[in-house]
């Protein structure tokens, strides 16, 4: 029953219009052209926005505020916050419109005025540096002007409701920031109600209790719209819950509206924080019934790229282990998608915990079996985390193009979903805008948004829809390798490839042609780059007096036995000064070649030795019996192919002795359709059409022509 309420009545926002409203706005930017660049309107268009809507907001009890503060001065904000019915007041008698009437001294009165705002929302207003844009305005003759124009706006709460405002100041962002990376500052109010719809249609029975706390956590809440729309969401469901909600925010303009809005509604200021989630999880004490977010995508949380401190704060995260934030791992640098979804997954309720992430295609199938990105998706499936992934349409977000994915995360799965993953295809689920924004030319209608929650919600196998067991994405990484068969020579050939292969030429270990060339130029030299030339130089002599040698030994001899060969070099070469055991063998392996009538080497047990230079890997799911794999996979193509698993658990975990068992979400190659390309004769046939088309069109032109 609850299944059929949510789908049915949480979308009942989708036609709401905030055209007139924007175009309003921004017909007062255009104002400030000549003393500011056009990307630079919003620094005073925000903030100005936000003063008004709180304007508005206190105009019917602003007075009753005054009268008690000017009869008492130290009135406890309490009761200041008691009298305008709002977490917030103003003890200013100033208004925008009041400004106009003092126009010499209207800069020094607005700053006056914004005095005038309790504490919080002067908070707000200093996180966008706003002072400086009014002494700037005044200077430049704009002031006068802009506060006019902003004190006619309408933006009072009870005429624009927190939904229509939502749109109005993601709209005026959008337009603000057409050139900013894609998953900045706020997803498509479509989007949001989908990832709502979902989210609340399994495991949240509890919500529908009297006087509920509803605890929602945003970890990059850009101007607040998911926090928004999940609260009506749910206050709609159940009108008695208390639902309270917490946002990060790096973004001041981002912030700034959030807290307003966040205000605005009621809700407790120090919930929203302006903070990077990388660098420090603001609500330690708090544990999160819901997490809905979506992170930037391909941000850098270390390296050069990333923001200050950000890389000290994860490492040092990481370090915690099972106690932080980050246990599964790091992923590559350069994003930090997969942290955001660690950071969900620790702030999500132990017991009824569930959370919507949006993603591009990146954490998905990124790094390779040991990386930090396997590792961190082996964690989530392994801890039976992920109930869901939603593959979204392209061109639905308005800074990139991009396909993405919505993960849904659950530490209340059901019993018919535990130990599985949904994987939905809602590709196809969408229809064109009249007119494009941005980049966004789609979006995903009412009816699409209630389809994709019916398939999920009914959790049945179809064309859009797959389920998998947690091991089906799971797999063990094992190295492939052909025996050793190899036919040597001290043919001149084979030695001048020796002079040339990188084992002689690009050896950090030994001599490095480039880098040796560049440090005999250097002078002076620092001590470490007089250490590694001094190693170069004994590692250049000692590659000649193996050549020298060899070259004194040239033949046309040829090896079958592969040890026997490696033995004659040992006599040869082995007691040149420098000689190892590995370099010997690395020598051994650039003067052979694989060879299948050669002698399969063996060790003294009997057992086949592998041939290093042929190593390859192969992925074996971890539900599969390896022997069964390898013949119906490998065996066919590679008949003497020797399969080991290269980890050793009774050994210390290194860089070199790791378990090689990762994770990842081929989710294009589970919906792949083969298509039968179309017929040569049948494309020729379209072509020869498009032609004649073409034709009939340019002969008509020319005859207009000819006409004129």
């Amino acid at each position: 029953m609850a299944r059929a309420r949510i789908t049915e009545v949480m979308m009942d926002d989708t036609s709401i219009n905030v055209s007139k409203e924007v175009d309003l706005v921004f017909s007062i930017a255009n104002s400030l052209r000549g003393a500011y660049k056009p990307d630079k309107y919003k620094d005073v268009i925000i903030p100005m926005i936000i003063i008004r809507r709180f304007e508005c907001a206190l105009a019917q009890t602003k007075e009753a505020v005054i009268a008690a503060y000017e009869k008492k001065k130290d009135t406890p904000p309490q009761i200041l916050e008691r009298i305008s019915g709002y977490p917030f007041y103003n003890t200013s008698r100033f208004t925008l419109s009041e400004l106009l009437n003092d126009a010499d001294n209207i800069a020094a009165n607005f700053i006056s005025y914004i005095e005038g705002f309790s504490a919080n929302v002067q908070t707000i207003i200093r996180s966008l540096d706003f002072e400086k844009e009014i002494l700037k305005m005044d200077k430049n003759n704009r002031l006068l002007s802009v506060v006019r124009k902003f004190s006619e706006l309408d933006l009072n709460p009870n005429t624009i409701d927190g939904i229509k405002a939502g749109y109005m100041f993601e709209e005026i962002i959008r337009r603000f920031s057409e050139n900013a990376e894609a998953g900045d500052h706020y997803t498509p109010r479509e989007v949001i109600r989908l990832l709502v719809n979902i989210l609340l249609a399994e495991g949240c029975d509890d919500l529908y209790a009297e006087g509920k706390v509803v605890t929602v956590l945003d970890m990059a809440c850009g101007s607040g719209g998911m926090l928004s729309t999940t609260h009506d969401f749910i206050v709609r469901m159940n009108p008695d819950a208390d639902v309270r909600l917490f946002g990060q925010e790096i973004n001041p303009e981002s912030y700034a509206i959030c807290l307003a809005d966040m205000l605005i509604k009621g809700e407790n200021s120090n919930n929203i924080r302006l903070q990077d989630t990388m660098k420090k999880d603001c609500f330690e004490d708090q544990s999160m019934r819901i997490v809905i977010s979506n992170p930037p995508f391909g941000a850098s949380w270390g390296g050069k790229d990333a923001a200050d401190g950000v890389e000290k704060a994860v490492k040092d995260e990481h370090k915690k282990g099972k106690k932080g934030r980050f246990p599964a791992g790091l992923p590559a640098s350069t994003d930090m998608q997969l942290l955001f979804m660690q950071h969900a997954i620790y702030k999500m309720d132990e017991k009824l915990g569930r959370a919507a992430i949006i993603t591009n295609g990146s954490p998905l199938f990124s790094g390779n079996t040991t990386s930090g990105e396997s590792q961190i998706r082996r964690y989530m499936l392994e801890n039976d985390l992920i109930e869901a992934i939603i593959a979204l349409p392209t061109d639905l977000f308005y800074n990139t193009s991009i396909g993405i994915y919505a993960f849904i995360l659950s530490k209340n799965k059901s019993p018919e979903r535990k130990g599985k993953v949904q994987l939905i295809n809602a590709v196809d689920f969408w229809k064109p805008l009249k007119k494009s924004l941005g980049k966004k030319r789609k979006e995903i209608s009412r009816e699409d948004i209630r389809r994709i929650t019916e398939i999920y919600s009914e959790f049945k196998p179809g064309k859009y829809c797959k389920i998998f067991n947690n091991k089906d994405f799971m797999y063990k990484e094992y190295a492939v390798y052909q025996p050793l068969q190899r036919t040597g020579s001290l043919s001149a050939a084979n030695i001048a490839s020796l002079k040339t292969s990188t084992l002689f030429t690009a050896n950090g270990n030994l001599f490095n042609e480039a880098e040796y060339e560049e440090l005999l130029e250097t002078s002076p030299r620092r001590p470490e780059e007089e250490k590694k030339f001094r190693k170069y130089q004994k590692g250049k002599e000692f590659i000649e007096a193996v050549i020298s040698v060899l070259e004194q030994n040239i033949s046309d001899k040829e090896y079958k036995d592969y040890s026997e060969f490696e033995g004659m070099l040992k006599n040869l070469i082995g007691n040149i000064e420098g000689m190892t055991p590995s370099r010997l063998t690395a020598i051994a392996m650039e003067l052979s070649v694989m060879d299948k009538t050669a002698v399969v080497q063996k060790d003294k047990k009997g057992n086949i030795i592998p041939d290093p230079t042929t190593k390859d890997t192969e992925i074996v799911p971890l539900n599969e019996d390896v022997e069964e794999y390898f013949k119906r996979e490998v065996y066919p193509h590679v008949p003497d192919a020797i399969y080991v698993y290269e980890y050793d658990p009774n050994k210390k975990t290194t860089s070199s002795n790791r378990e090689k068992i990762g994770a990842e979400f081929p989710f294009t190659r589970y919906f792949y359709e083969y298509k039968e390309p179309e017929k040569a004769d049948e494309l020729l046939a379209q072509f020869m059409e498009i032609e004649r088309g073409l034709s009939e069109k340019v002969s008509a032109l020319l005859g207009n022509e000819a006409i004129k």
